[in-house]
C-alpha cells in the first residue's frame, strides 16, 4: 500500500494516484485518490483537467482522499467566468496593455466564487464539470457529464445540468455514523483489515475498532 507510487495497478498506466502526479502547489489531493484517463495522459490532469487556474487569483483545488475521478472530468476555475457586474461581458482588465488600463486591476475582469473542495471517497463520473466555489461533500457521487454549480451535500447522488439531487445513498443514521467514522482517515494497515466490512456495508463493525 504505497499511495506515493504513480500507478496502483500493475501495467495500468490509465489510472494514476492523483497525488503523485500534482505539481501545483494550489493544487492539494490526498491519499489513495485516483484519476484514470483512457484518451490523454493522466499524468497531465493538470493539464486537461483543471482548466483556467491561473496563478494570478489564488484560487485552490483540494480534493480529498480515497476519492475516483473519472475520464474527462474537469474542474472550472475563476479566472473562466466574466464579471457580471460589468455592463459589458468582455473582459476588458484583461486586456489592460490594449486598453491603457492599470496591471492590478487584472482580476476584476472576473467574479471570484473561491476554492473548489471536494471531500473524502467521493466519485466524479465521467465528463463531469466542477465549476469554481463549489463543495462536495464527503461520500458524493457525481453522474455522468453532470454540471456541478452548487454544492453537493454529504452522501448525495446528483446528475444533469445543472446538477440536481436525485437521491442519498444512505439513511441519514447510517449518514451521519459515516461522518463520524471518517475511515478514510484511518491508517492503510488498518484499513486494509476491515475492507470486507467496509464493502458488505458492516458499520456495526467499523464502529468497534
Amino acid at each position: 500500500m504505497e499511495s506515493n507510487k504513480i500507478y496502483p495497478r500493475t501495467g495500468d498506466t490509465q489510472t494514476v494516484y492523483l497525488k503523485s502526479v500534482i505539481t501545483r502547489p494550489n493544487i492539494e489531493v490526498g491519499d489513495f485518490t485516483i484519476y484514470n484517463d483512457f484518451i490523454n495522459d493522466p499524468r497531465e490532469f493538470e493539464k486537461n483537467n483543471v482548466l483556467y487556474h491561473y496563478p494570478i487569483n489564488h484560487d485552490r483545488l483540494i480534493i480529498g482522499k480515497f476519492c475516483s475521478i473519472a475520464c474527462g472530468a474537469k474542474f472550472i476555475f475563476n479566472c473562466a467566468n466574466h464579471t457580471l457586474k460589468s455592463l459589458s461581458t468582455y473582459t476588458f482588465p484583461l486586456f489592460f496593455e490594449e486598453w491603457d488600463l492599470p496591471k492590478s486591476e487584472v482580476a476584476t475582469a472576473w467574479d471570484n466564487k473561491g476554492d473548489i473542495v471536494i471531500g473524502n471517497d467521493v466519485w466524479i463520473g465521467y465528463d463531469a464539470v466542477i465549476m469554481a466555489g463549489v463543495t462536495i461533500g464527503d461520500g458524493a457521487i457525481i453522474g455522468t457529464r453532470a454540471v456541478v454549480a452548487k454544492d453537493v451535500e454529504p452522501y448525495s447522488i446528483v446528475g444533469g445540468i445543472p446538477a440536481k439531487e436525485i437521491r442519498k445513498r444512505f439513511s441519514p443514521d447510517i449518514i451521519a455514523r459515516l461522518r463520524k467514522l471518517q475511515w478514510w482517515n484511518w491508517p492503510p494497515e488498518k484499513i486494509q483489515s476491515i475492507i470486507q466490512y467496509i464493502q458488505n456495508g458492516n458499520i456495526e463493525v467499523l464502529e468497534k475498532l
